[in-house]
């Protein structure tokens, strides 16, 4: 299996602690069928200016969690593990 990269915008108050590996996990939509061992390329996003502020980091997928019924996920929506990138 082909691992894809995916480009995600990051709100600054979530960004600093991802890439400190402080937050070891996304929660996002699930629109792109994310799979183990994919590449997350997160970029800073400053939605109050409307503009990436340069910073950025890489994350793997190390685990992919779907399940609705118990957690509390939203429909769609998964939380993503997240490790360095290899």
């Amino acid at each position: 299996m082909t691992r894809q990269v995916h480009y995600l915008k990051v709100l600054p108050q979530y960004f600093e602690p991802v890439d400190l590996g402080l937050k070891p996990f996304e929660i996002r939509f699930n629109d792109r069928d994310y799979q183990l061992d994919d590449i997350l390329y997160l970029q800073e996003w400053d939605y109050r200016k409307e503009s990436y502020t340069g910073r950025k980091c890489v994350k793997r997928i190390t685990y992919v969690l779907k399940d609705t019924e118990f957690l509390g996920l939203a429909d769609g929506y998964c939380a993503l593990g997240l490790g360095d990138s290899r």
